[in-house]
């Protein structure tokens, strides 16, 4: 019998369960019905014989539950278990490709996918619905229910910068793991970068002996100075291969990135011949700090016939039909000061730095397409035009990628304002208050701001929005000394990208997103996970609808009720020097019901000079007119008692003070 809800696309305009199934990224359908399916450590798994693979890594993520690995068993040995969980394919399921049917019943539960894939995803869903670490008495309930899934696009992914600094190649096969927790199915590994070249070139030893490492590094909160410590490292083609077997298994493709024709400065370290030597001052180094470098590579045969040599290998190490060029922040300053690019633009009629860098780009696909792969780059590979085939990535805003759909190219959505991870997940201010050690390269991005995007641009025609292949977010580790950095970066927010690129457009609801990523956060911190805290933008009222009232002004959005709102992370902010009399007053819901203590903290790291109450006292009232001193401000802070019966309370300042104003939480 069929009960509470059917969860559809009608999700999104409010018909929502009380009690979502915790699993991210919303499916497209969910039916609830009556029981539960008891799982414990005797519930084996039955599978399709094309689905052994998968059954075993299911097993063992089961196994971590129960302190062994499931039992697993093909299909076709027609024997008794008293509990299992059946995988099994039909290609003729009603759904796209890398769909699947979970049904959860009483007596089994059985995943049909569409493909392979599908029936993977129907075992991560399984995942979440089951608790987080351990059983604690041996057993689990699972909701009778029946799932219908399968994603809105087919390119979900997340970038890893491993340039800036280097992650174990056990990090990343952990990343991996929790990529496919989310039904993610791209690694964009950017493997080159002007600080460090991360993958071995057997034709060229020196890519990583030499540019594999950089004399120094900016230290955390102080970015333009340096560390003095050599840095380096670099993945071995078996640790590549490795890698990419352990992602295909679950289902991951690894898109490498070899940045062409900036970011090139460790390469070019390493073979001086690859870059621009005949300019004056030519003296390349592997870069000791962030930002955007001058070493580009020569447009000359002698490079496109390294970049042969280099494409070459990286093929044979990644199947992934896309191969990364990279084609951002590449200056033009060398090539125009070099003789040798001036000859070439007269040869071949360009006029421009952009026009070289689209005959580079251009040279660059043809040898891709020789290799049988396809090119995809950041959207600066549109400057000067876009080479015919070329799959644009569109970081700088969404422009990039619209006007490639236009013109028939195929797009990923990877924009800086809503999916780059490298930037804040929280005020900057409260980030930093924790250790120099939290800074970030700048920006705000909090997971709901993630959420709210749409990959498809409401700019696009239905036909045009078709070339939108997904989305991606971008890691960049200019501030990720270690991975436990990475994953304070990615999660939660890896959550909300996940249905972001699977999700229906109209089964989005943010407050149901946030009902079910109270289980998934229990599985982060379950499996250790680095996470950062949720941050939830402010809203200008007061935590219980007491009432505030002040001559001051409010700089930006520190809003006086901030003051009482019940988060530490907020405050009141004034917006000028303070005068004699100036007042702040809170007007309480319900006046307290017997002596209570109050304690008002001023100032903080957020404003110059502490932007404490210099001199002010602490006042009580019970009516709002007559007034009784509870404690002068003493070092910013004022505590004291104040009476039974006690409905307003002012801070008044008593002294000019040139200093601004910032009242922390007032705590009664």
């Amino acid at each position: 019998m069929k009960l509470l809800t059917t969860i559809t696309l009608a999700a999104g305009m409010g018909a929502l369960a009380a009690d979502p199934l915790p699993i991210i990224p919303q499916p497209v359908k969910v039916e609830t019905a009556a029981g539960t399916f008891v799982f414990s450590a005797e519930t084996a798994i039955r599978h399709h014989r094309d689905l052994a693979a998968d059954a075993k890594l299911f097993a063992d993520d089961l196994g971590k539950l129960t302190g062994q690995p499931a039992r697993t068993y093909a299909k076709e040995l027609k024997i008794h278990l008293a509990s299992e969980i059946l995988l099994d394919l039909d290609p003729t399921l009603d759904v796209p490709a890398s769909g699947y049917r979970l049904t959860i019943t009483p007596q089994a539960v059985k995943v049909v996918g569409k493909d392979a894939a599908g029936a993977y995803y129907g075992t991560r869903s399984i995942l979440q619905l089951l608790p987080a670490g351990k059983l604690e008495n041996g057993k689990a309930e699972i909701p009778a229910a029946t799932v219908t899934d399968y994603p809105r696009f087919g390119w979900r992914g997340m970038h890893l910068d491993v340039g800036r600094h280097f992650y174990p190649a056990e990090d990343v096969k952990r990343f991996i793991d929790w990529l496919a927790f989310h039904k993610l199915n791209v690694l964009h590994w950017h493997l080159t970068e002007d600080q460090g070249w991360r993958i071995e070139i057997k034709k060229y030893p020196k890519l990583t002996t030499v540019g594999g490492f950089r004399d120094s590094t900016p230290p955390y909160g102080n970015r333009n100075s340096d560390d003095g410590v050599r840095y380096g490292g670099f993945y071995t083609q078996d640790q590549i291969r490795e890698i990419v077997a352990y992602a295909k298994a679950r289902h991951i493709t690894v898109v490498p990135e070899i940045e062409l024709p900036g970011h090139a400065a460790a390469a070019i370290t390493a073979y001086p011949e690859l870059g621009n030597d005949d300019i004056p001052g030519y003296a390349p180094k592997v870069m000791t700090r962030w930002g955007v470098h001058p070493y580009v590579f020569a447009p000359t045969e002698k490079v496109f016939g390294f970049i042969d040599d280099v494409l070459t290998e990286v093929c044979a190490l990644f199947p992934s039909p896309y191969i990364h060029i990279g084609g951002d922040e590449a200056p033009k300053d060398q090539w125009d000061k070099s003789p040798r690019v001036r000859e070439l633009m007269k040869k071949e009629n360009l006029k421009n730095g952009h026009d070289v860098q689209s005959y580079f780009i251009k040279r660059v696909e043809k040898i891709l397409e020789s290799k049988g792969r396809k090119l995809i780059g950041w959207d600066e590979i549109r400057e000067g035009g876009l080479s015919p085939k070329a799959t644009v990535m569109s970081w700088r805003g969404e422009q990039g990628g619209i006007d490639s759909a236009k013109e028939g190219h195929d797009v990923v959505m990877a924009p800086n304002s809503h999916t780059y991870f490298d930037h804040y997940q929280a005020p900057e201010k409260s980030e930093l208050a924790k250790g120099k050690e939290f800074e970030a390269i700048g920006g705000l991005l909090p997971i709901e701001k993630v959420y709210s995007y749409d990959p498809v641009p409401k700019a696009l025609s239905p036909a045009e929005a078709k070339h939108v292949l997904g989305v991606q977010a971008q890691l960049w580790s200019e501030y990720f000394k270690t991975f436990k950095k990475v994953e304070y970066h990615a999660f939660p927010r890896i959550a909300a990208l996940a249905e972001v690129a699977w999700t229906p457009l109209a089964a989005k609801n943010y407050e149901n997103f946030r009902q079910r990523l109270t289980g998934v956060l229990k599985h982060y911190d379950a499996a250790g996970i680095n996470r950062g805290e949720l941050f939830v933008p402010p809203v200008r009222k007061t935590k219980d609808g007491s009432t505030v009232e002040t001559s001051i002004g409010t700089y930006q959005d520190h809003w006086p009720e901030l003051a009482f709102d019940g988060s530490p992370d907020t405050f009141f902010w004034a917006d000028r020097e303070l005068r004699a009399g100036d007042h702040f007053t809170l007007h309480l819901k319900a006046a307290t019901a017997a002596e209570t203590s109050v304690s008002i903290t001023t100032g903080g790291p957020a404003g110059k000079n502490g932007d404490r109450l210099e001199s002010g006292v602490l006042e009580a009232s019970a009516n709002g007119s007559a007034w009784t001193k509870v404690a002068d401000f003493k070092d910013g802070v004022a505590e004291g008692k104040v009476p039974a019966g006690t409905a307003h309370l002012r801070i008044k300042v008593t002294a000019p003070q040139k200093n601004w104003l910032i009242i922390h939480e007032i705590r009664i």
